[in-house]
């Protein structure tokens, strides 16, 4: 068997069964983008790694609840997401400001797409957005690299719309000026 000319419906089947081969190829598929989700939210390479190997475990073990095998890489990212946000939560401690009264213009920007992370001005600009707070960076990361919306982000974060609305202007207007300091 020669699992790498499969399509991903085929090999979920095979791993649904147990087939190892299936399981590493599948792997070998999304591991790259599952790590890269993962070290945007809890920066710390080797605990994103685990997140990963933990994910993927998750993802095997409840296959069978998955219901349409085509969006078995959405899934993953969702699995993913979860259990970085959820180790996030556990060791930040964030500095929680009530916001509820304040809001802000928001822009509404599409998230980026993978395939641009190799221009430089998008590497200038994920690298600047580490330096912000940590929910800054998390809330700019999960709405403009992920695609979250702010309804999302409210869920994942636990924090209100007005909230939501409010951080991520103000991320937004940090990195613009940390952009602009370093232009």
């Amino acid at each position: 068997m020669t699992s790498t000319n499969q399509n991903i419906e085929q090999l979920l089947l095979h791993c649904k069964s147990g087939n190892q081969r299936a399981q590493l190829e599948v792997y070998n598929r999304y591991n790259k983008a599952m790590y890269n989700t993962a070290i945007r939210i809890v920066k710390d390479s080797f605990k994103a790694e685990d997140i990963m190997q933990e994910s993927f475990l998750t993802a095997f073990t409840k296959l069978n609840t998955l219901q349409d095998t085509k969006v078995f890489g959405s899934w993953l990212k969702r699995i993913v997401v979860n259990n970085s946000i959820a180790h996030y939560n556990k060791t930040s401690k964030q500095n929680k400001v009530p916001l509820d009264n304040l809001l802000y213009k928001v822009e509404d920007d599409t998230g980026i797409e993978e395939s641009n992370h190799n221009n430089e001005k998008v590497k200038q600009i994920m690298n600047v957005m580490k330096t912000l707070k940590p929910n800054y960076s998390l809330g700019l990361s999960l709405h403009l690299i992920e695609g979250y919306d702010y309804e999302e982000i409210c869920d994942i974060m636990d924090i209100s719309y007005a909230n939501c609305r409010t951080m991520i202007s103000r991320a937004k207007e940090s990195l613009r000026k940390k952009l602009m300091q370093t232009a």
